[in-house]
Order: structure tokens, then sequence, then C-alpha cells
């Protein structure tokens, strides 16, 4: 994640990293990304079961649950496992997380070990009564997937009334003061919406919003033709920009970050130096701290199954299974030959990625996106929108 509200605006000083030990276990939640130890955040897809058909849905949901999918009492092994390793968060998606009966029960036990835990979800089925079951079992945080207006949204989710009813559940959220943000994909057919979305944010008072780049994953692989190109991407990312510092200058302060395409930390910088900016050289810092993508490293993903991968979209790579040994124990053997060498990924990178001045900042980008295109994991990301003489050292 690049926080563009944190490194451009300064909502958050870049001093305050040198505050606090960057051990994961000491520090804030804003700060994880900064922690020296790289304990994994985890994305535990709970369910395959979604009552919505996203057509870029990288975990290819459908209105079932898998057959295999993990019991209660084995995922309640899992966190112990999982706060016992020492991961900072664990974030619980699907499919849909609230098709799955036991999501307050399994969210409740994570947060009692000590675990910051937050949910992905399309915020349909957020009720009240669902709201104040997850303000008052400790969640942290509920992201709600929206990419556009009602047209748009709808048009993506697969289902007329999706917007209105993701409506109604942030509004769920905010009425019990459960903190709500928005997660927004960004391809061609809804880069127009951004504005829109910032609009949003203002009027109904949502605190936070990221906005993904689109990953070639699931039913997102049919969507490549839909992505932006390399001029658009730089135009979206401006925009992005340019919008927060608005708010920011007229005194509204929210937290906005892009994901899903390390790139942006290197164009943020170098937009500030060519304004002249005097905290260029404090966010250049926070972005060596970040390190960029830590797919298999700072960032895990478990399946419905308890299958174990690099993240959430590399789901056709699997490391192993927790039914069979502890994700602690998988995710710490090296003997696994993309395991090792996604700890330390620099070293295997090739073409303009190779030698590039940015690879200890950006870290290779997404490996998954590479390999979707090109079949070779270690190949450029073609989402890389910087230019030969931006990279060049």
């Amino acid at each position: 994640m690049i926080g563009i509200s944190k490194l451009y605006c300064g909502t958050v000083e870049p001093s305050d990293a040198l505050r606090y030990s960057r051990n994961s276990g000491q520090l804030p939640s804003h700060l994880l990304q900064f922690s020296k130890d790289k304990k994994p955040v985890v994305v535990w897809n709970i369910t395959q079961a979604c009552n919505l058909k996203c057509v870029h849905c990288y975990a290819r949901a459908n209105k079932n649950p898998h057959k295999k999918e993990l019991t209660h009492k084995q995922g309640l092994r899992l966190i112990d496992d999982l706060a016992a390793f020492g991961s900072p968060v664990l974030l619980f998606s699907g499919g849909e997380p609230l098709m799955r009966p036991d999501l307050i029960e399994l969210a409740s036990y994570a947060v009692k070990k000590g675990m910051r835990a937050v949910i992905s979800t399309n915020g349909t089925l957020i009720t009240p009564e669902k709201a104040d079951q997850l303000k008052n079992i400790g969640l942290s945080y509920v992201g709600v997937s929206l990419d556009g207006m009602e047209t748009i949204n709808d048009r993506f989710r697969g289902q007329k009334g999706a917007f209105k009813a993701a409506m109604e559940g942030i509004a769920n959220c905010q009425s019990v003061g459960l903190k709500v943000g928005l997660r927004f994909t960004i391809n061609r057919i809804n880069l127009k919406e951004i504005p829109r979305i910032f609009d949003l944010l203002k009027e109904h008072e949502i605190p936070r919003v990221c906005f993904y780049h689109l990953v070639y994953s699931g039913r997102g692989s049919n969507l490549i033709a839909e992505d932006l190109d390399h001029h658009q991407t730089r135009q979206a990312v401006d925009l992005i920009i340019d919008r927060t510092m608005d708010l920011y200058m007229q005194g509204i302060s929210k937290e906005v970050l892009t994901v899903d395409n390390h790139a942006d930390g290197p164009y943020v910088y170098l937009r500030m130096l060519k304004e002249k900016n005097p905290k260029a050289p404090d966010v250049l810092d926070l972005l060596k701290m970040n390190e960029g993508n830590n797919s298999g490293r700072g960032f895990g993903c478990i399946s419905w199954d308890g299958s174990v991968h690099a993240d959430q979209f590399w789901r056709h790579y699997s490391f192993g299974n927790i039914l069979e040994r502890p994700f602690s124990e998988i995710w710490t053997d090296l003997s696994n030959p993309l395991m090792a060498k996604l700890k330390n990924k620099k070293k295997y990178m090739k073409g303009r990625c190779a030698d590039c001045r940015w690879l200890d900042i950006c870290g290779g980008n997404f490996r998954v996106r590479a390999e979707a295109v090109s079949g070779d994991v270690w190949a450029p990301d073609p989402a890389c929108y910087l230019t030969d003489s931006e990279i060049s050292s």
C-alpha cells in the first residue's frame, strides 16, 4: 500500500515512524508496513460463497461454499497459530465473509488473541444488527468494495441494487462507530468515477479509501484489455493525488491509499521533487522502510480449504496446507524454491526491473501480474508505468 495522504499531504508525519520500535508487535496499525521483522499480514478467504458475482473477482467466488472449507474448529487452530507466530493483522475475506455463519465468532477469537481483525466485504449484508455485532467484538475496520456510482458499480457486481445496499451497510457501520472505508479497483470502465468517489468520501464522511490497480487473477484475468495503459495510469494517480490534496486544503483529512502497484511510491516522490516539496527526502525514507511489494514475506493468504499462497492473487500456486502443517511452519520453510526466492526476490528480477534504481523501494512490484502476461515469474511487471529515464540510476 502506498499512503498518498500520508506521503504527499503529511497527514501522518514522516518522523512518526522514528518514534516507535519497528517490531510489528509494537507498532500502531498505520505503521505496520514499516516493521523490520515483517511478520505477515494474512488474508484468510474464509468462504468461496458470495451473494454477488463481481466481474473482477480474483477468487472466482460463486453462490455456494466450497466443499472443503475449513471447519470452525480448524479455523480456531489456525488463529492460534497466527497469533503465536506474531501476525499483526488477520483480514477476513471471501467470497463474501458475511456469508460464513461463524464469522463473528472467528473474528472475535482473533481479537481476543491479540490480533487486529478486519474484513473485506461488498457491504450488502451489513444490517444494523450485524454492524453492532462487528463493533462489539472489537473489529478494527470494514473495507467495502465500490467500483463507482450506482450504474457502474452494479454492472461490476452483477446485481442491480448492490450500490444502494452497500451504502446502507456503510451507514450501518457508521451508526455504531465502526470504522469503514472504500475499496475501488481502477480500470478503463470506471476511470471517470474516481472524482465521484472523492465526492462520496466528503458527502458521507467516509474516512478512508483504497484505490486498487487491477491484478490479472481469477475473473480479473478477463479484464486485461480493460486495464489502463501507462499514460492513463499516470493520469489516474495524479488525479488521486490532486483530489487528496484538495480535500486536505479544505481541512478535510481522509486516508487515501493506492494498492497493488508499487511504482506509485517512486512516482509520488518524483512528483514531489519536481514541485520542490521540502518533504520529499522524508518521503523517500518512508518508501525505503516500506520496501514495496511483500508477497510471500510480509503478506500472505490462506484459502478456504487451508491452502497457503504468497498473496490472495497467487491462488494457482500453494506452498502447503495448514491442515497438514501450521502456517507458521509453511511460511518459514525455505526448502520450497519459490518461497525462498520470494523472501529475497530482488536477486532474481529480470529485464528493466533488475537494473531499476527503485528496486529497493518497489520490491519488484507484482510477480503474479508479470507471470500472467509473460509466463515468467521474474519478468518485469507490465503495469510499471515509470519511464526508462525515471528508473535509470
